[in-house]
């Protein structure tokens, strides 16, 4: 007999975390939330050095692999993604973006009717603690809501500021809160750590939530199928410990599963393009060809360079130093292991931008991946200049593989398809090229590493740019709010176009990407989206208790 809910939730990531507390919070609902992973207590999930470890660790992460992608050489990119309690919010780089206004008001010219920059603002103050250093040595804390956001500069390396007196010679206003003030100019990094370890959206929300008894929560279970009855969302089928369970909703099915999973599980439950799901024998419930299609992401470009300066790496690149930070953090929850590699980040405007284009991220660091996943950090001090354009214009997709639920989807980011995106890479690529030359960079390169930056022009700098460039882990869109069916897959409060009882609320929505890190929108868009279910199945009184 299948067990029955209010609301049913899948995934228990950054989003699912915050729909969890808000349609708990009164009561009155009977909530069940399903995670394909399991318990996110794990060392290195906590450590906020530790996501290089969870970086490819099975036991946490997805692992993706994407598509050979012709705008990058044909290469396979690598997307790591939350399969754990907190989601891509337990393994992520814990920064902490709202992104840029024009981005929300771009949001509300595609459709996404009420989520335009003055209406996100306010919605973004309520989720925010910020917790800063004072005048007189001290913390202060400003706003009360539950996620904090940590002002770590007092932790940041010494190197770091080169990096801000590199952004006055570019011309860049150095931010004091890059998130207070959005709009160009460099700044330390704030990100979502509490004394010294990760603070998730598991820890901001769901932890808060599981002391209520109308929360459920299943673990380590995979939803293969969403049920329908017509045109209405009933239920869901999930498979946990090789058993198949039921479990059905009286109000709503919400899809909180990643920008991913999302759209494939609509795909598998019949909802999606109907040519592709008939050629994987699924029998077609809803056409909606939008399902998987407007794939966006941020794409990065690194270089390194070896520093005539103490960085991290004299610290972090051999067994001994590793060791005493290890202890050090354990005795103290302070020293390098406490801090975000991330520590210098912000927005600048290339060559006849009107407005910011590119994020810059510079790290007093410098390290590799090695084949197994694991981080390998330099002996050698050095340092790190990257810069990713904001907001490209290619689109990729996301479809099935098969109509086996427990086989990845595909993933074809589709990158630099578009002239636009390409001419934006160029200038990127000349911005940090610009950087690298400052005096203030220039005073503490020992030497620049290849692929040289500063030799390249034009053609090699995009050349460089399609060879290297990776994913920043911000896949967004594939389940794009907007004003109807044949153009987007939700309306503007989150409803799959054609069906009731059914919404997805994750960063799949966005209409278009935001400039920056995406783990603030979409807690921001959850939010928002809670108080929206409630209003609809008309408990606004629940909504604002």
């Amino acid at each position: 007999m299948a067990m029955e809910f209010d609301f049913i939730i899948i995934g228990a990531g950054s989003a699912g975390c915050v729909l969890a507390d808000k349609l708990t919070a009164c009561g009155r609902h009977r909530v069940l939330l399903v995670e394909a992973g399991g318990s996110d207590l794990h060392p290195w999930v906590k450590i906020p050095l530790g996501y290089g470890f969870t970086f490819s660790d099975p036991a946490v992460n997805w692992r993706y692999t994407a598509a050979p992608d012709p705008g990058l050489q044909g290469r396979e990119g690598y997307w790591p993604r939350g399969k754990v309690i907190g989601g891509s919010s337990s393994i992520n780089a814990m920064a902490y973006m709202r992104g840029l206004p024009h981005d929300f008001d771009d949001w509300q010219a595609a459709g996404a009717t009420g989520w335009g920059w003055d209406t996100v603002r306010p919605s973004f103050e309520t989720l925010e603690s910020n917790d800063e250093p004072a005048a007189d040595g001290t913390r202060q804390r400003r706003g009360s809501g539950p996620v904090l956001v940590t002002d770590m500069r007092e932790r940041m390396h010494p190197f770091t500021r080169n990096f801000l007196n590199a952004a006055q010679e570019m011309g860049w206003p150095v931010q004091d809160d890059l998130n207070a003030d959005p709009g160009e100019g460099l700044g330390y990094v704030r990100s979502t750590v509490r004394g010294g370890r990760r603070w998730s959206a598991a820890d901001a929300f769901l932890r808060p939530a599981l002391k209520r008894p109308n929360l459920h929560v299943v673990r380590n279970a995979l939803v293969e199928k969403i049920l329908l009855k017509g045109r209405r969302a009933t239920g869901i089928r999930f498979r946990r410990g090789g058993k198949t369970a039921e479990a059905r909703a009286a109000r709503e099915v919400i899809l909180s599963a990643g920008a991913v999973n999302s759209p494939q599980l609509l795909q598998l439950s019949g909802i999606g393009p109907a040519e592709m799901l008939k050629s994987h024998g699924l029998e077609v419930q809803h056409h909606l060809p939008e399902v998987g299609r407007g794939l966006q992401d941020h794409l990065a470009v690194s270089h390194f360079f070896w520093a005539n300066a103490a960085t991290l790496n004299a610290s972090l690149g051999s067994r001994a130093g590793q060791m005493a930070a290890g202890l050090r953090y354990l005795l103290t929850r302070r020293g390098p292991l406490s801090v975000p590699v991330n520590q210098c980040s912000g927005f600048a405007r290339t060559e006849g931008a009107a407005l910011p284009d590119v994020q810059v991220y510079c790290n007093p660091a410098s390290y590799a991946t090695l084949p197994n996943g694991k981080p390998q950090v330099d002996r050698n001090s050095g340092f790190l200049l990257c810069v990713q354009p904001c907001r490209p214009t290619s689109r990729g997709e996301i479809s099935l593989r098969s109509a086996n639920p427990a086989e990845a989807p595909l993933i074809q980011p589709n990158s630099l398809a578009t002239e636009e995106d390409r001419s934006t890479a160029l200038r990127a690529s000349r911005l940090l090229q610009q950087l690298a030359a400052t005096p203030a960079i220039t005073s503490v390169t020992r030497a620049r590493r290849a692929p040289d930056i500063a030799d390249m022009d034009d053609t090699a700098l995009l050349e460089d740019f399609r060879a290297r460039a990776g994913t920043v882990y911000h896949p967004s869109c594939t389940c794009r709010m907007g004003t109807d069916a044949s153009t987007s897959v939700l309306d503007g409060r989150l409803r799959v176009h054609g069906l009731a009882g059914l919404r997805v609320i994750d960063a799949s929505a966005f209409p278009n990407i935001t400039s920056g890190n995406t783990n603030a929108p979409t807690m921001m868009l959850a939010a928002r989206a809670a108080d929206m279910v409630l209003e609809d199945t008309k408990t606004a009184a629940c909504a604002a208790e």
